[in-house]
C-alpha cells in the first residue's frame, strides 16, 4: 500500500522536476563512470524515473549523456560580459581549459565527440545543444567588442571562435600538449594584440 501510494505520488509529479533529476543522475553516472557504462536501465534506477519516460525524451543513450554533461558544465562555462574582451574571452578559456583538466569533463567530452562520430542522432544532438549554442556566445562577444570599437571592423568572429576553441579542442583530443589555463591566457593574449584597434 505505502509503495504504491509513493508511486503515485512520484507519477504526478511536474515533468520538469522528473526530467531534471534524470539529468541530474545522468550527469553523476557520466562523470564518475564515463560514457560506455551509462544505460537507460542505470540511470532509471539511479533516479527513479521509469525506462519508459527516458525512452520518451531522449532518443539514444548519447542524446541523455550530452544533454547531461551539458546541464552538468552549463554554470561553469556560463560566458562572462564584462565589457572587456580579452578579460571575457581569457576568463572563458580558462574556466574551459581547467573543467577539462581538474574534472572527468575533459574525458566524458572526448568520449562524446568520439561516439559522435558513428552516432547521427548524437552528432545532431551535439551541434544542436552543446556547439551551436556555445559557438553562438562566443561570436557574440567578439561582435559586440567589435561594436565597442575594441577590434578591427574586418574581424570575423566566426574564426576567432575557431582559432581560440579550436586550438584547446585539438589538444584535448590529441594530447601531445596539455591543456592549461596557461595556454588559454597566451592564445587570448597572442590573438588579441593582433585584433586590437589601435
Amino acid at each position: 500500500m505505502t509503495q504504491t501510494s509513493s508511486a503515485g505520488r512520484r507519477g504526478r509529479r511536474p515533468a520538469a522536476e522528473v526530467r531534471g533529476e534524470v539529468l541530474a543522475a545522468a550527469g553523476e553516472l557520466l562523470l564518475a563512470e564515463g560514457l560506455d557504462t551509462l544505460t537507460f536501465e542505470r540511470v532509471a534506477a539511479h533516479s527513479g524515473a521509469s525506462r519508459t519516460t527516458l525512452h520518451k525524451w531522449w532518443p539514444s543513450r548519447g542524446a541523455l549523456a550530452l544533454e547531461a554533461y551539458f546541464e552538468t558544465v552549463r554554470e561553469t562555462l556560463a560566458f562572462p560580459d564584462t565589457g572587456d574582451i580579452a578579460a571575457d574571452l581569457t576568463q572563458q578559456l580558462r574556466a574551459f581549459a581547467r573543467l577539462m583538466t581538474t574534472t572527468p569533463a575533459g574525458r566524458v567530452l572526448s568520449e562524446i565527440i568520439g561516439a559522435m562520430q558513428t552516432d547521427p542522432t548524437l552528432a545532431a544532438a551535439y551541434r544542436a545543444q552543446y556547439s551551436a549554442p556555445r559557438r553562438a556566445l562566443a561570436v557574440a562577444a567578439v561582435e559586440q567588442a567589435r561594436d565597442r570599437g575594441q577590434v578591427r571592423e574586418d574581424v570575423d568572429a566566426e574564426a576567432v571562435v575557431d582559432q581560440l576553441w579550436g586550438a584547446c579542442y585539438h589538444r584535448l583530443l590529441i594530447p601531445d600538449q596539455p591543456v592549461t589555463e596557461e595556454f588559454a591566457t597566451t592564445l587570448v593574449a597572442q590573438l588579441v594584440r593582433g585584433l586590437r584597434n589601435d
